[in-house]
């Protein structure tokens, strides 16, 4: 294993995370997030390698914006009508820390909580 395995062209594909996208949106919003919901986003990240889960996430994110026409990272989107830019990306990189589930961060398997590249992730 190692974070060759979440590149494209490889035996292991990085999914879409459907389960984590109205996590995503609710707790950007400020709403109440159901327990099932919660659970189920948690599932399907559990079964992400800890290489990939951050991968998986930015392209959840990035999928979100583009099914909704907009650019990356534009406030006021369909996918994220009340939600700065800034908190979509802080959001989506905390769910690993939401799920308990950790990340591993560089070559040497150092471990966080927080998805770094997700939370930086830049517009295109």
């Amino acid at each position: 294993s190692g974070p060759w395995m979440c590149y494209p062209g490889y035996a292991f594909q990085v999914p879409a995370l459907p389960g984590c996208r109205p996590l995503l949106k609710l707790q950007c919003n400020g709403s109440q997030v159901p327990e099932a919901v919660v659970r189920d986003c948690c599932q399907q990240l559990a079964n992400i390698s800890e290489w990939c889960r951050c991968d998986a996430l930015y392209n959840m994110l990035d999928s979100m914006y583009k099914e909704h026409g907009a650019q990356e990272g534009q406030a006021g989107t369909g996918a994220f009508p009340r939600c700065r830019r800034e908190v979509v990306k802080l959001t989506a990189a905390s769910i690993t820390a939401v799920c308990k589930l950790p990340i591993i961060i560089d070559a040497s398997g150092g471990r966080a909580y927080i998805c770094k590249d997700v939370a930086t992730y830049r517009d295109a």
